[in-house]
């Protein structure tokens, strides 16, 4: 994966494409979160409910906050803990951003910075939001590599970026919407980081 082809990932992503990339965890699916065309397309890909919510990932801690002005110093201090990583966090959208990702909760949104190491480092070049999904079929199995992403979607996309063989296990989701009032916080989905260092993570504030 190149510059290059980062930068083009970029472009067509902000003109409205479907692209497919490397995370940290699985390969996923990519469109402008305000594109409420390039979102549809994206859903009608995966064959996905239009009412199920996405996430929103940024390619640094730094605009993850910036673009979420709003979080409470409690929840903002959980995320710098948490994040990079390989996590999706739910948290209080009071303002309503990005409402294409939202789903039926426009008051709560999910998260994801990746950890970008090795062959996904050239993807810190990314500046723009995306919303991002899994790039399979909606209940089917994740892809570890871009091979095995399905035909339909892989042929479907605009552009594809090649990382290599990834970990294969999607991101663990945490639900925060509570934490900036009492502490409070559920690991709704185990996935690439177990519930057990979540925790230790949120409350002990242990490097990742």
């Amino acid at each position: 994966m190149t510059a290059a082809e980062v930068a083009a990932f970029e472009r067509s992503i902000a003109g409205g494409g479907v692209c497919l990339f490397p995370a940290d965890t699985v390969y996923g699916l990519a469109a402008d979160p305000e594109s409420e065309a390039a979102v549809e397309r994206l859903y009608e890909l995966k064959g996905r409910p239009a009412e199920r919510p996405a996430a929103v990932m940024l390619f640094a801690l730094d605009r993850a906050l910036a673009a979420l002005p709003s979080l409470g110093p409690r929840t903002r201090a959980a995320l710098e803990r948490l994040l990079p990583g390989a996590v999706t966090l739910l948290v209080p959208n009071p303002e309503r951003r990005f409402p294409l990702a939202c789903g039926p909760e426009p008051e709560r949104l999910g998260v994801r910075v990746p950890a970008l190491e090795g062959a996904l480092a050239p993807l810190a070049a990314v500046r723009v939001p995306l919303l991002q999904s899994s790039a399979n079929p909606s209940g089917g199995p994740d892809a570890r590599r871009l091979e095995d992403v399905d035909d339909a979607i892989r042929n479907g996309a605009d552009l594809a970026l090649d990382g290599g063989e990834l970990p294969g296990t999607p991101s663990t989701v945490v639900d925060l919407t509570g934490y900036e009032e009492d502490g409070s916080f559920e690991v709704v989905r185990e996935g690439a980081i177990a519930a057990g260092r979540v925790a230790d993570l949120i409350r002990n504030g242990t490097a990742a």
